[in-house]
């Protein structure tokens, strides 16, 4: 199979994910209400990331520039489906802004409100808690609002 189509299956891939985590939230929201269903879909997506963070835990608590690199070597396409930006890398905190998001553009493309998708973006961001939280550090991240350009800007500090 050529790169270009591994390529598109990628894409599509995460295009899939976007949908499925919309449509489930979209289910849960009718059921039980938003408040909840925001909790539960960030719960179950916080849980994978964990998951995820077992991989960069070897670099807790502290080595920011080890993980640094180990996340971004973990970025599909090379980096090109995030398009991530390191705005600050020192001992003390790495910063990451995402200059694209495939979640956020099947979002777009599916024609979710600019507020639907900001709700989406925050609720996604679950397993970027998990993953650097799961590894042992201390995150936090500025989702996407409408209005700006790219997507998630990522804070990691060293664990406790």
């Amino acid at each position: 199979m050529a790169e270009q189509d591994l390529r598109k299956q990628l894409y599509a891939s995460f295009k899939n994910r976007a949908l499925m985590y919309y449509h489930i939230f979209a289910e849960l929201q009718k059921e039980i209400g938003e408040e909840r269903a925001v909790k539960i879909m960030k719960r179950a997506i916080n849980k994978r990331g964990h998951q995820i963070g077992q991989q960069f835990a070897k670099h807790a608590p502290s080595d920011l520039e080890g993980l640094k690199a180990a996340f971004l070597d973990s970025i599909p396409d090379e980096g090109r489906m995030f398009e991530p930006e390191v705005l600050r890398s020192d001992a003390g905190c790495v910063e990451i802004k995402f200059h694209r998001c495939p979640l956020k553009e099947a979002w777009q493309e599916a024609g979710l409100r600019a507020e639907e998708v900001a709700k989406m973006t925050e609720i996604a961001s679950s397993v970027d808690y998990g993953t650097f939280e799961g590894a042992g550090f201390t995150f936090s991240a500025e989702t996407w609002k409408p209005g700006q350009e790219g997507c998630c800007h990522l804070i990691i500090r060293p664990g406790k």
